[in-house]
């Protein structure tokens, strides 16, 4: 996805579309640095006149290190604007740039004057081959500004560790206390390598040097405003922005002829209303000389309103950018949100020296610091097309991040006001009465009473505070299929028919609650299968042992684990095919269960198949009385007799040991 899309998806559209100043207030700006990096690539070249590498940092000594940043109170103790000029050059420190919240400036265009003044400055003629329309030129005219878009994810350029130690976390400062009314202000401080193509003046209304005194000239024109037909304000403004570029072209171009010069002044005054729309205060090219090869940067510095937090902030800018990379640092003035990413720029075939469109990949780090004031946000973003100077780039961009200082009235900040329709729009506007769904409101609605214009729409009944949704219904008029009223016999013999007892709370099915000693788990009592039925059990027959567990029978010798007598008794037979039936509980022998007997004493609880419960000491393990041996009488005697008191008892038998 493209930068564009990227934007319009998110943030609502491109910078010329009026939305987009609300939507993604940095898109402006994003643009205003894609231009200039167009500008460098097609007007910079081997004639530039250029600056060492060490401008970038003026305050290194010779060991190598940065010498401390100016305190906020050194920085808002330099006369500036508002009484002064937006951004002033201090020798041995860099540009200290000022931006405020409270000096928007009068909007007024300076650019067409700007132009014209520039072309009659250097004698006119075409620029970069072009001839304008009555000897005026715009940035349209030369496909300006241009958008750029998002680079393939490779070109990424890393983030670099000059960036990555602003997250390490350091002492942050208060902003300065200003008085009442002043909002809030931004001072921070530019390395002397970048040559700044805004004006120092700032635009119209900015700083009082932009509405110098009236002066009289001897003709009785006052100053400054000869030629311009405006005020005094659009005539200091121009003036100093035509004074301003014609000084950074003798800079840039020294070694060359007027014709770069014009070129370069007369198409940066051309973009003068497009950097002040897109809320730049300081917007600067740079041109360096490193190892014997040159390399060119652009910095952009500009005030946006953005009511997000800065974590709220960099998740938004993670979310929208999937192809940057988004860190949160911490700043002497504060936390900040630093962006990387790859963007290409197009430069159009009317800059290029062949005539041919073509596209340049740059790096790009852009970071955002909220301001006190919680509706504003400082934007500052740094690009360069070569690569392997990203890291001497950064390292000055991390040192201008660290000079940041703010001043606040303590007030806070406004959100930006919601933009008007278009006339067009107007006349096309929904009514603010307007009500989309008129058009489903029941033909049969009943009409507002009195026609009140804020009753309109559906008529809805709303249940009252004390609703019960389970109460039973009230008797209403009841219909038949055709919509007509039953009669009455019908209606009542309808409702002796589903209502129980003639209660109207009794209406529905009747359903059986069961008791609450009910047991859904007890079993029920089986009817005898056929051919299945329990026989009577002779009466005086031994009752059968208990064995609940089928481990003992009343056979088997007296010995549990089977280790030292054989079995007596005959194979077991395999175990049967279907469930055995056992017989129901009887009173008393002879007695066989009848199919309408529910259980002993008729009761229905008991119905199920008997089990036999055995007592507490239970011992399942116990042997059971042997049956006595072939030949031997019931009572123990060899021949049957009883044994009296002359009779020598029967030795007991050894003791049964399993184990030995």
């Amino acid at each position: 996805m493209t930068q564009d899309g990227q934007f319009d998806s998110q943030f609502g559209g491109r910078f010329d579309d009026r939305s987009t100043a609300e939507a993604n207030p940095f898109a402006a700006a994003e643009q205003v640095s894609a231009t200039l990096s167009t500008l460098t690539d097609a007007l910079l070249d081997g004639r530039t006149s250029r600056h060492p590498v060490a401008s970038l940092d003026p305050r290194r000594g010779s060991s190598g290190s940065s010498e401390r940043h100016p305190a906020a109170e050194e920085l808002f103790g330099l006369p500036l604007a508002p009484n002064g000029p937006v951004h002033a050059a201090v020798d041995r420190l860099g540009t200290v740039v000022t931006a405020g919240t409270a000096r928007p400036g009068t909007g007024a265009p300076v650019a067409e004057r700007a132009v014209t003044a520039l072309l009659a400055r250097y004698g006119g003629g075409a620029v970069r081959g072009t001839t304008a329309d009555r000897g005026t030129a715009s940035a349209a005219l030369f496909q300006l500004p241009v958008t750029g878009e998002i680079a393939d994810p490779k070109l990424r350029p890393p983030f670099a560790p000059a960036l990555a130690a602003l997250a390490g976390g350091q002492q942050t400062r208060l902003p300065v206390e200003l008085a009442t009314g002043a909002g809030t202000e931004v001072r921070l401080v530019v390395p002397p390598g970048f040559h700044p193509v805004t004006s120092p003046d700032g635009p119209a209304g900015v700083s009082s040097r932009a509405v110098p005194p009236l002066g009289a000239t001897p003709d009785g024109t006052p100053d400054g405003a000869a030629g311009h037909g405006a005020d005094r304000a659009v005539a200091a403004a121009v003036d100093g922005l035509t004074g301003h570029l014609a000084e950074v072209a003798e800079e840039l171009f020294s070694a060359t002829g007027p014709g770069p010069r014009r070129d370069f002044a007369v198409i940066t005054a051309a973009l003068a209303d497009v950097v002040h729309a897109a809320g730049a205060v300081y917007a600067g090219v740079c041109a360096l000389e490193a190892d014997g090869r040159t390399t060119e940067a652009t910095l952009v510095v500009s005030l946006a309103r953005h009511p997000l937090p800065i974590t709220a902030l960099a998740t938004e800018l993670a979310t929208v950018r999937r192809h940057a990379e988004v860190w949160t640092v911490l700043l002497p003035a504060g936390p900040a949100a630093v962006l990387v990413e790859g963007r290409t720029v197009p430069v159009p075939g009317a800059l290029a020296a062949d005539g041919q469109r073509r596209w340049v990949v740059t790096s790009v780090v852009e970071a955002f610091v909220p301001l006190p004031d919680g509706a504003s946000v400082l934007c500052v973003q740094l690009s360069t097309a070569q690569p392997e100077d990203w890291d001497l780039y950064t390292e000055a961009f991390a040192e201008l991040l660290k000079s940041v200082q703010f001043g606040w009235d303590g007030t806070p900040g406004v959100p930006a006001p919601v933009p008007l329709p278009l006339p067009a729009e107007r006349e096309a506007a929904v009514p603010l009465d307007h009500n989309p769904f008129a058009a489903l409101a029941d033909a049969t609605a009943v009409p507002a009473a009195e026609d009140d214009p804020a009753l309109r729409g559906t008529p809805v009944a709303v249940l009252p505070p004390d609703f019960n949704p389970f109460a039973a219904i009230a008797d209403g008029p009841d219909r038949n299929e055709q919509g007509e009223n039953k009669p009455d016999e019908e209606r009542e013999a309808e409702r002796e028919e589903n209502e129980p007892d003639g209660d109207p709370a009794l209406r529905g099915t009747p359903v059986r609650v069961p008791p609450p000693d009910f047991n859904p788990f007890a079993p029920e009592t089986l009817p005898p299968l056929p051919g299945n039925e329990p026989e009577a059990s002779p009466a005086g027959a031994p009752a059968v042992a208990t064995d609940p567990f089928g481990t003992v029978v009343a056979d088997e010798p007296s010995d549990p684990f089977g280790t030292t007598l054989a079995s007596q008794r005959p194979p077991v037979p395999p175990p049967p095919s279907v469930p055995p039936r056992i017989p129901a509980q009887v009173d008393g022998p002879g007695h066989a269960p009848t199919d309408d007997e529910d259980g002993p004493d008729g009761d229905p609880a008991l119905r199920g198949t008997p089990v036999r419960v055995p007592p507490p000491d239970f011992n399942p393990f116990a042997p059971e009385t042997l049956p006595p041996l072939p030949g031997e009488a019931p009572d123990g005697t060899p021949d049957g007799t009883r044994s009296g008191a002359d009779t020598p008892a029967t030795p007991p038998m050894p003791e049964a040991r399993p184990f030995g």
